[in-house]
């Protein structure tokens, strides 16, 4: 067994920021290939259709980027097909260089994703099995027709109703199963209505469709979840990347130590909470760089989807921060308001940001403005703050920025 490293709580958050690609500077010209390192690293991209800012995966994009052209990214998932939708945790831009790794969820579903043998799979099973009618219609009407929006097929459901997701159609709950199952795919975008397509049409001719083994899968899946916390216990691992879905974890982490591709650490201060915590070989030399003047933070702007901060246990433990996304609050029970921002500078969040684009009056409007308790309130980090904020409306394409009275008072030298 590798012998156990020792770091701080600090460095522990400065190596997750980093491997988040929210610490040092951002590339002057982004391209294609900083979108596909940037994916890489943080395993999916989580769509989310809520666009009072603008949708999630840009502004996780944004914030590792600065102004990429959205344009790069629609080619690498369209033309270049080098990127792709799936469920990863929820529906989810991924890498094609992975599709091995989803080419295994695919072949078991359901099964990895609903419990054998529970009411909730009987419900599906019963529901596939009486509606094999319209399986098989919309799979022939993609061979005829080429790709189509969901929309754009009649119904041939003979069950109604029969389980949950009640405001689905029924056409559209079958073109989910074919999705999950690799059957068809996302092959492109009319607005955002997605159009669906053949799989074996739409897939590359390079891509690889190895079956890999349950165990092969989580051997390569929890070595990526790993990577992207920087340093996690099993719990923490199992949440992210491939969410639940590592059925053997206490199995596959014994012999990554034993492997000496992933090696234990003591965080000798603060509380971290249960379970020991490891941090893969690969990112050793990084951490032990974090203490040099080789960390280089800035401030960053966070979707309410981010995946530095998912895991809400993790995120209070190691940041203590705690963030509840407020969209589905009454408005009077809002704390902080429907579309907030978190406002990361160095390893620390330090505030939130309430903004909404006011697209018709080419506005960004910033409703609010909220610190931490533990907030710097010295004027750089009000310019550094409005500095970020400026550079959002930039890449929304807004010509001012409008900002309310609800501003911290240290912090209103620049944010007014």
């Amino acid at each position: 067994m590798p012998e156990k490293i020792t770091t701080t709580l600090e460095n522990a958050r400065r190596l997750a920021v980093a491997k988040q690609h929210l610490a040092g500077k951002r590339p002057n010209k982004p391209g294609s290939d900083d979108i596909l390192r940037v994916t890489r690293d943080l395993g999916c991209l989580q769509l989310d259709p809520i666009s009072t800012v603008a949708p999630s995966h840009l502004i996780v994009l944004w914030s590792r980027l600065g102004n990429f052209d959205t344009t790069d990214l629609d080619n690498l998932l369209w033309r270049d097909k080098k990127l792709f939708e799936y469920w990863a945790h929820q529906a989810s831009i991924v890498l094609m260089e992975d599709y091995p790794l989803y080419y295994s969820l695919m072949r078991r579903y359901p099964d990895v994703l609903v419990r054998p043998g529970s009411v909730w799979r009987q419900r599906i099973d019963k529901w596939l099995n009486a509606n094999t009618r319209l399986r098989d219609h919309i799979l022939s009407e993609l061979r005829k027709k080429g790709p189509l929006l969901s929309r754009q097929f009649e119904d041939k459901t003979r069950v109604k109703r029969s389980f949950g997701w009640s405001s689905w159609g029924d056409v559209s709950r079958m073109i989910f199963h074919l999705f999950l199952r690799g059957e068809v795919m996302v092959v492109g975008r009319q607005g955002k209505q997605k159009l669906y397509g053949l799989s074996e049409n739409f897939l590359p001719p390079w891509v690889s469709k190895k079956e890999l083994s349950v165990e092969e899968v989580e051997y390569l899946s929890a070595q990526r979840s790993l990577r992207a916390l920087g340093i996690a216990n099993s719990s923490e691992i199992s949440w992210h990347f491939f969410r639940n879905r590592y059925p053997n974890l206490k199995a596959t982490m014994k012999q990554l130590v034993a492997d000496e591709r992933i090696i234990p650490v003591d965080i000798t201060d603060g509380s971290v909470g249960k379970g020991e915590r490891y941090i893969h070989s690969k990112d050793i030399a990084l951490l032990n760089e974090l203490d040099s003047n080789k960390w280089e933070p800035r401030v960053s702007l966070l979707s309410p989807f981010d995946n530095l901060f998912c895991d809400r246990a993790r995120t209070r433990l190691l940041f203590n921060f705690d963030y509840t996304i407020e969209i589905y609050t009454p408005p009077s029970k809002r704390k902080f308001g429907y579309y907030v921002l978190p406002i990361l500078y160095g390893d620390k969040f330090i505030g939130r940001l309430d903004p909404l684009m006011d697209r018709k009056n080419g506005k960004l409007i910033i409703k609010a403005v909220h610190a931490e308790s533990h907030a710097p309130k010295d004027k750089d980090t009000s310019r550094e703050i409005r500095d970020s904020v400026k550079q959002l409306s930039e890449f929304l394409g807004a010509k001012e920025v409008v900002y309310s009275r609800k501003v911290p008072k240290y912090w209103q030298s620049h944010l007014h």
